[in-house]
């Protein structure tokens, strides 16, 4: 599978297992890997996202649906969600994503381009100003997986998604058509 090197080009490998990423970690800050996802069923139509996060041999995973949204903000809302959910300010995290619209941002450097312009004329401005505010305060690293390559915990996000999707609970307040 290619995995984005946070250099902008691609590493072909396998992922670390728990174990190795405990080893290599332990001695320095807590480490956090996050797999996300987010879908729209129309784009724009119903959306959902959903991440699967692990540190050591905790496991969280949550999803939420919205009645109208698109597929970017919902991969974006993926992985602020995530974010905000890690309480340890001093975390390492791994971000695994297959949207390239969110990893490119950082692993290509768009982000600080979007930032000098304060996102101006930006879309999905709110969500890109939540995310970057996020990655001051956590160490992140974005990974780009491709989808459907039969990664478990991205299979198991995009079912997670899907199906948030398919029950919405509440509004996308930051969409505009």
């Amino acid at each position: 599978m290619n995995v984005y090197n946070g250099k902008g080009g691609h590493e072909v490998g396998r992922l670390p297992s728990q174990k190795a990423c405990e080893k290599h970690h332990s001695k320095r800050r807590r480490h956090v890997v996050v797999f996300t996802d987010g879908c729209a069923l129309g784009n724009p139509g119903p959306g959902g996202w959903a991440y699967v996060m692990r540190n050591g041999r905790y496991k969280k995973k949550e999803s939420k649906g919205y009645y109208h949204t698109t597929n970017n903000r919902m991969e974006l809302m993926a992985v602020i969600a995530a974010l905000e959910s890690i309480r340890d300010q001093h975390a390492d995290v791994d971000i695994y994503t297959d949207s390239q619209y969110v990893a490119r941002a950082f692993t290509e450097g768009w982000i600080r381009k979007w930032r000098a312009s304060n996102f101006a004329k930006r879309p999905n401005a709110d969500l890109w100003r939540r995310l970057d505010a996020l990655t001051d305060r956590l160490r992140v690293q974005f990974h780009w997986i491709q989808g459907h390559s039969g990664i478990p915990e991205n299979e198991q996000c995009d079912r997670m998604a899907k199906q948030a999707a398919c029950h919405p609970q509440q509004d996308d307040r930051g969409y505009t058509t």
